[in-house]
């Protein structure tokens, strides 16, 4: 890669790096998976970085190889292992004051979803992608994204409580 392209590639990752990660976060809810996640985007993303930028959406293409990593990683069967818990010393926090019970519900509920409407919902909702551009992203049509965001989002309802459910509804419509 020319020194040019390298400073283009560079600035690019800079400006994208956290929204990537949380991207990641929200698709597989494990942070050490995210960044592997996240890591193994941005190598595809450098070997093809050329091509890539080249594209007319350059983040919708970003997306979508980010995607396919999730989607790839979650068909291998060691992704199903779950190792270690909370460290020991692990400091004790007010989860009610910090909003954690609220957080770990929808990121409950999130990833209960199938993987497509999870991957429609993230990038609908936590990306705040158009519903053409998730489409680009994930390569399948208007109609699937709608759908799929149809059923993961009456999905999160219905896992919600009521209450929960209630003020995600009030926090949406702005009251």
């Amino acid at each position: 890669m020319r020194a040019d392209e390298e400073r283009e590639y560079t600035e690019y990752v800079a400006g994208r790096l956290s929204r990537l990660h949380r991207t990641a976060y929200m698709l597989c809810g494990d942070a050490h998976r995210a960044d592997d996640i996240v890591q193994a985007t941005l190598t595809a993303l450098y070997v093809q970085w050329r091509k890539v930028s080249a594209a007319h959406n350059v983040d919708a293409y970003v997306q979508s190889i980010l995607v396919r990593r999730y989607l790839d990683e979650r068909r291998l069967r060691w992704s199903r292992v779950r190792l270690g818990g909370v460290p020991a010393h692990a400091a004790p926090i007010d989860a009610a004051e910090h909003g954690i019970v609220e957080r770990d519900a929808l990121l409950t509920a999130l990833r209960a979803l199938p993987k497509g409407q999870r991957a429609v919902v993230v990038l609908r909702y936590f990306d705040d992608l158009t519903v053409e551009a998730t489409a680009e992203a994930l390569k399948c049509s208007v109609g699937n994204v709608k759908s799929q965001c149809s059923r993961g989002l009456a999905a999160l309802r219905a896992a919600l409580t009521p209450a929960e459910a209630g003020t995600a509804r009030g926090s949406r419509d702005g009251s």
